[in-house]
């Protein structure tokens, strides 16, 4: 039985009256950053005001440009500049800003639950406010962790194959170990997310344990910093099958040929978005912040992937009902003991 999501009380609930001022951060050497007080059709005018907002994200780059078509479609006046990487490296820059108090981002949308209780008594994130939080639809005390951890949405990664090159496709993980298939399959390096530890757990919990990990390394797969360039190496043809990648639904409506299943036992993890601390533009980042859980938000970052509200199309689960992370082995030492075991295995 895999471990629920257990997370460290980070406050209480946001409210709309945040007041427009500067706060010295933990040790004196930070700047937080507030919305303006008021009402949220105050917010939305100094957001206007502020013309700009940056997000650092570990989504998808297509669903990150719909996001921004949309954003900017419903706030044409605020420019929404994407910045997207893997945990690891958007994380050292938010702590890096956070320390300096020369803040870039505005909003990040992480996995990383080991960073969320890390960060649970610094300002690194503060309160999210607005009203599509207070909809009943958003399920807000499943989806809000102490006020400044709010619930976007949830990876689905599963297994792809080239169906042009592999026409008999993928079912589960044991299909990876088809000889065939040497040298020619691609996996993801679980050194830049505990995300992608929790996955290999996943993995060997239903497929057969470490002893599947240690045949697959048999068939010589290719190691990938992360899901993207992954799913970018399958639809180019670069590599013909994967043990972890998303259900690449642009570049299959691009005509790409390749296809997806999320396998007999479906893995999923949560996407968090939280309002940085150190924040340039902090009306703008609550206003983005708000406009990712809405409906227009969610039918931009959501088709393909899991949602936080029901009935959006093209959803594949919902984000509030995937399990968390088995934190026994994503955090601390027994993180560093996968990796350790993981590199003895395939490098």
């Amino acid at each position: 039985m895999r471990k629920t999501l257990r997370t460290k009380a980070l406050g209480t609930a946001a409210v709309l009256g945040a007041l427009t001022l500067t706060l010295a951060g933990c040790g004196g050497s930070t700047a937080v950053s507030r919305p303006v007080s008021g009402s949220w059709d105050g917010v939305v005018a100094a957001a206007n005001k502020e013309g700009a907002v940056t997000i650092y994200s570990t989504q998808a780059q297509p669903v990150l440009a719909d996001l921004e078509n949309a954003f900017e479609t419903a706030y044409p006046r605020i420019d929404l500049n994407v910045v997207r990487g893997v945990d690891a490296d958007l994380l050292s820059r938010i702590d890096a800003e956070a320390r300096t108090g020369k803040g870039a981002g505005d909003i990040a949308v992480i996995t990383d639950v080991a960073w969320m209780q890390t960060a649970a008594d610094t300002d690194r994130a503060v309160e999210v406010i607005g009203p599509a939080f207070d909809a009943p639809e958003y399920r807000r005390a499943d989806s809000i962790v102490g006020g400044r951890f709010f619930l976007e949405g949830a990876v689905i990664l599963g297994f792809g194959w080239n169906t042009g090159t592999y026409p008999q496709g993928i079912r589960t993980a044991a299909d990876l170990l088809d000889p065939a298939l040497k040298g020619r399959i691609g996996i993801v390096t679980p050194a830049t997310s505990p995300t992608y530890i929790d996955y290999y757990d996943h993995i060997e919990e239903h497929y057969g344990g470490r002893g599947f990990l240690e045949k697959l390394a048999q068939n010589e797969p290719r190691i990938y910093p992360s899901s993207q360039p992954l799913g970018q190496a399958l639809a180019s043809g670069e590599i013909v099958a994967a043990l972890m990648c998303n259900p690449m639904l642009p570049e299959r409506s691009a005509g790409a040929p390749v296809d997806w299943t999320a396998g007999p036992h479906v893995w999923g993890a949560r996407w968090y978005g939280l309002a940085l601390g150190s924040a340039p533009h902090p009306n703008a980042a609550q206003v983005l912040a708000d406009f990712m859980v809405s409906r227009p938000g969610q039918r931009a970052t959501s088709p393909g992937y899991g949602s936080v509200l029901p009935g959006i199309e093209g959803a594949l689960a919902v984000a509030q009902d995937v399990p968390g992370q088995n934190l026994a082995v994503t955090i601390g030492e027994g993180a560093e003991k996968y990796r350790n075991d993981w590199e003895d295995i395939f490098q």
